[in-house]
């Protein structure tokens, strides 16, 4: 099973996430489930190309 990193927060009564790979791409959920459950969904539109002009973090290794 793969994972991956998702960056979270709870902000007054809504937790607030986006995935590492992704930062532009917020959700928010009234519970941690909620959010979860939320970020599952917008990953599998933005890894699917579903939604144009994703911005991306990548990665360089600096010899």
């Amino acid at each position: 099973m793969e994972t991956k990193k998702y960056i979270y927060f709870k902000n007054e009564n809504m937790w607030i996430g986006y995935w590492e790979e992704y930062p532009d791409y917020l959700t928010q959920g009234v519970s941690l489930e909620e959010l979860k459950d939320n970020l599952l969904d917008i990953y599998k539109d933005l890894s699917s190309d579903a939604i144009p002009c994703v911005h991306r973090v990548g990665e360089l290794e600096i010899a």
